[in-house]
């Protein structure tokens, strides 16, 4: 990263980045190349929805096939690749081998992006659940969005990441401590108003670009919460923070009961124990209140 980059706002941040190769995570690369390995008998095995579960777990995956595919997709479709399971159809096997293969190596990155990346996997995984409960038309869409609402903080790491780690430690402080002292951002912008405004420079479809706004519609505030809460449980884990996104997401999905909510979420038994006695006490206090 060069000196003057320090000074870069968005728009500047999105010329940069928009072309930029980034790399596939090393796990792809080596369930891909594993199975190339194996020869004709292994395509053969794999279905579409086992290759899904590959792009599920990669972020940076699920960028480059949906880029891809929006760039092959006759106009003649009507409709736009908006799941990653019509990406991989759009672009075979063969081709998902390819894009994988001329990926950039995987450089050694600062733990901050491995924690990034694990949030954006695990918030698309908490948003397909979140939009089952809500009977979505298509969860997949939901969670496509919640797998990228990440990204550009993601590119920043590897191609900034002296300024990104700098800057999620000032945000986290500020998060945990703010009633004690705000500390200076030195960048404009959010992580994830880049998101948004490298979605839009790269043309992704529409219906991904409102998701990943993460407002206006049930479906886009599943998205948003989905990737609040991946984030929750990378942090300092607190009960009643825990509590107040339920019932935020409650407001979204009224059809689901809070302890269906909860459940997609990988907190410690401990905290679940806590989570399902205070949404108990909550119930029983609410059933005494309207009596």
């Amino acid at each position: 990263m060069q000196p003057h980059q320090w000074d870069w706002g968005i728009n500047q941040w999105v010329e940069y980045l928009k072309d930029k190769d980034t790399p596939v995570l090393p796990r792809t690369r080596a369930i891909l190349a594993a199975l190339q390995a194996e020869g004709e008998e292994a395509r053969e095995r794999m279905s579409a929805l086992d290759l899904v579960n590959i792009v599920y777990a990669d972020p940076y995956l699920a960028l480059k096939i949906l880029r891809r595919a929006e760039e092959r997709r006759s106009r003649q479709l009507g409709h736009d690749t908006t799941t990653p399971l019509a990406a991989i159809l759009q672009t075979g096997y063969d081709e998902l081998q390819a894009i994988v293969a001329a990926s950039p190596a995987f450089d050694d990155v600062l733990p901050g992006c491995n924690t990034c990346e694990f949030r954006s996997v695990l918030a698309a995984a908490i948003a397909r659940a979140w939009a089952n409960c809500r009977s979505d038309i298509s969860p997949d869409e939901v969670s496509m969005a919640a797998l990228l609402v990440e990204i550009g903080e993601l590119l920043l790491w590897h191609f900034a990441p002296e300024m990104t780690d700098k800057e999620t430690q000032v945000r986290e402080w500020n998060e945990r401590y703010w009633a004690l002292m705000q500390r200076p951002s030195e960048i404009e912008f959010t992580f994830r108003q880049l998101t948004m405004a490298l979605a839009q420079a790269w043309e992704l479809p529409g219906l991904i670009v409102i998701l990943i706004k993460g407002t206006d519609t049930p479906r886009a505030n599943i998205a948003r919460l989905a990737a609040d809460a991946a984030k929750l449980i990378t942090m300092d884990l607190e009960l009643p923070a825990v509590l107040s996104l339920l019932q935020e997401v409650h407001k979204v999905v009224p059809g689901a009961t809070l302890v269906e909510l909860a459940e997609p979420l990988p907190l410690p038994d401990e905290i679940r124990a806590e989570l399902l006695k205070a949404i108990e006490s909550g119930d029983s206090n609410q059933g005494a209140s309207n009596a």
